[in-house]
């Protein structure tokens, strides 16, 4: 592939391999074919490029380029959002959307649907049991397990740069959440503003607000 990104299997390869893999968990009437698939590969693999090469890992980037493996769970759950967003944007069929967000649900155990727009820059860790909803999200947003993103009474929340998620923590309804800020481990923000520079300790009866410097040392800026 011309893109600078070394992966485990080549374009066609990651498309056949997906459509095989929600054929296998979906054999309904309607069959995948990864020809359905391929008008959205490239445009996926650009995202995903310019997303792990801004990741400090070096699974994700490792001084020379960007490496992707199919095998590495939290890439390829990266992997079958962007796809799956990807193919959205172009208009490709419906079910094969669906059966894209369905597939990474089954795998992974992660919300991510087909039409919410996440960040360009983002990183999942383990993502088990977190979901995603329709929020606004900016770049370098990075998401562990057990998080939720969501609607109170149908107002959904908007997350600013350098947003981190950690375990177990949800911002949802009303919230505003400005730049550099953590939600910490099993904490709840629910229909409030947090200011820019900040590390959210709590739930809404009982929570506190510490000072936030540093963005998160995973980030290559």
């Amino acid at each position: 592939m011309s893109l600078l990104v070394r992966a485990s299997l080549s374009a066609d390869g990651l498309a056949a391999l997906a459509a095989r893999q929600a054929n296998n968990l979906f054999p309904d009437e309607y069959s995948l074919q990864a020809a359905d698939l391929s008008p959205a590969v490239r445009g996926a693999l650009e995202r995903l490029e310019h997303c792990f090469s801004h990741i400090a890992s070096k699974y994700f980037f490792d001084g020379d380029g960007v490496v992707f493996d199919h095998l590495h769970g939290d890439q390829y759950a990266m992997w079958l959002y962007l796809l799956s967003n990807e193919l959205h944007a172009l208009n490709g069929p419906r079910d094969a959307c669906k059966k894209l967000f369905l597939l990474n649900k089954a795998l992974h155990g992660c919300d991510l649907f087909y039409e919410v727009e996440l960040p360009r820059i983002f990183l999942l860790v383990h993502p088990l049991g977190t979901v995603l909803g329709r929020g606004r999200y900016d770049d370098y947003l990075l998401v562990y397990q057990r998080c939720g993103i969501g609607s109170n009474h149908d107002i959904y929340p908007s997350l600013g740069k350098h947003v981190t998620l950690r375990p177990g923590s949800a911002v949802l309804g009303d919230s505003s959440v400005g730049e550099n800020c953590t939600i910490a481990a099993e904490s709840l923000l629910l229909d409030r503003d947090l200011p820019a520079n900040s590390v959210y300790i709590g739930n809404p009866r009982n929570h506190l607000i510490r000072v936030k410097q540093d963005k998160e040392a995973i980030w290559r800026i």
